[in-house]
């Protein structure tokens, strides 16, 4: 089954993933659905192909090499071509002292951030190649790249930094094949991403701040929404954005100038 164009959206199950493959979906792209939870990626399927759009389940984890490469052929084998890459998945992780952070937990919020955008990336090249270009979207943070307050996040805002860096770095390698690759980078989104964050020794780590009232300045302190960086996204999947490539775009409503 061959069709116009195709995306691959990794952690599409829920928070900015499955905004951003509704988004691309609504855009006439067929999309693969790559996540760890097979019943939310069904969920987001089910809703796209009740819009008429087409959507493909893959079961994976990004940090799985074999996994990875399976789910992108896979996805190229359904739909006949790849053109865009959004590179989504990736966890807070523990956040704590850097004396009390296990090596472990360092391990674990790398290997899924950054080994997981890597193999995101590694995987579907090829195809993107093949298919004479595209565009790579890594979902990136303020964290890392425009703020360093949030205390004990190290280990998280590494990974961030490093994505901004792999965007950056690979611009350049893949600009003569035609494949765009930029970095959204997020401030405060409303997802459940917050829920499954480890925290500890905060007290030892915050630096406290005082903030004018509202510290997102254009909403008045309420979080953006997962939509909100989908729209980002769908613009940088298309065309309109042909001429943008390497550049970190911050959608955080002013909250990383304040921080």
């Amino acid at each position: 089954m061959a069709c116009a164009k195709v995306a691959l959206v990794t952690g599409a199950g829920s928070g900015i993933g499955r905004a951003a493959a509704l988004r691309l979906a609504a855009n006439g792209f067929s999309v693969g659905l790559l996540g760890r939870t097979e019943s939310e990626l069904v969920a987001v399927r089910d809703e796209i192909v009740s819009a008429l759009g087409a959507a493909k389940v893959l079961v994976a984890d990004v940090a799985d090499e074999a996994a990875m490469d399976d789910a992108v052929k896979t996805l190229v084998q359904a739909f006949g071509r790849l053109d865009v890459v959004v590179a989504n998945a990736g966890v807070n992780g523990v956040w704590a002292p850097i004396d009390e952070l296990k090596p472990s937990e360092w391990d674990d919020t790398i290997r899924i951030n950054l080994r997981g955008t890597y193999l995101t990336v590694h995987t579907s090249v090829p195809h993107l190649k093949a298919a004479g270009g595209g565009s790579i979207v890594i979902v990136s943070s303020i964290n890392g790249t425009r703020t360093f307050t949030s205390p004990g996040a190290t280990a998280y805002s590494v990974t961030k930094a490093g994505q901004l860096a792999m965007a950056q770095q690979l611009c350049l390698e893949l600009g003569r094949h035609r494949i765009r690759v930029n970095a959204v980078c997020p401030g405060e989104i409303t997802t459940a991403i917050d829920e499954n964050t480890d925290i500890r020794g905060r007290e030892k780590t915050e630096v406290p701040v005082l903030f004018p009232s509202g510290d997102i300045p254009v909403t008045g302190g309420v979080a953006g929404s997962g939509n909100d960086v989908a729209e980002l996204i769908g613009f940088l999947a298309s065309d309109a954005s042909r001429h943008i490539t390497g550049t970190p775009i911050w959608i955080d409503g002013g909250q990383g100038l304040l921080r």
